[in-house]
């Protein structure tokens, strides 16, 4: 059973299409694999992969995929409470925030998973390996690690003022 609500709506991008061959006793069997992201806008996003022997139907079973795999990250206003390194794989990315009206700063796979999550200004860089799977799940993972001042405070038995200082 999925965590989301089925009447919320979710926007969904194709991130990659990927045409995969395995060949076989009587030649090659054509197959396609489609990397999705959904998002509501508003702070939650998610990544899937479907595979299968048509573009749609890849397309639909990466959107179930990724619908399985929401997770709710932290904003601050329009951009991400502070600078995050997110890793996957050898995969790595650099997230900054930025002064509202920058917009977004991010190339390919790292742009579709924070347009996607509703973050408006931000500053990005992928590092390391550019394959488009792991970036887009190095890009979940740092901004699934951003924490509120509100967060910590709570977590450290403290005020959100004595946090900030």
């Amino acid at each position: 059973m999925a965590n989301y609500n089925a009447n919320e709506e979710l926007q969904e991008r194709v991130v990659s299409l990927n045409r995969v061959s395995k060949t076989v006793k009587g030649g090659r069997i054509m197959k396609f694999s489609a990397l999705v992201v959904v998002g509501d806008g508003k702070g939650r996003v998610g990544a899937g992969l479907g595979k299968a022997a048509e573009v749609p139907e890849a397309i639909r079973k990466g959107i179930e995929d990724a619908k399985k795999n929401l997770v709710t990250i932290s904003m601050k206003d329009t951009t991400i409470p502070h600078e995050i390194v997110g890793k996957f794989g050898a995969s790595m990315v650099i997230m900054k925030p930025a002064a509202p009206g920058t917009g977004v700063i991010a190339g390919g796979a790292v742009r579709a998973v924070i347009e996607m999550a509703g973050i408006k200004d931000i500053r990005t860089k992928a590092l390391r390996s550019r394959n488009q799977r792991n970036v887009v799940n190095a890009t979940i993972a740092g901004l699934t690690a951003c924490t509120d001042a509100a967060t910590v405070a709570a977590k450290r038995g403290k005020t959100v003022e004595e946090i900030l200082g």
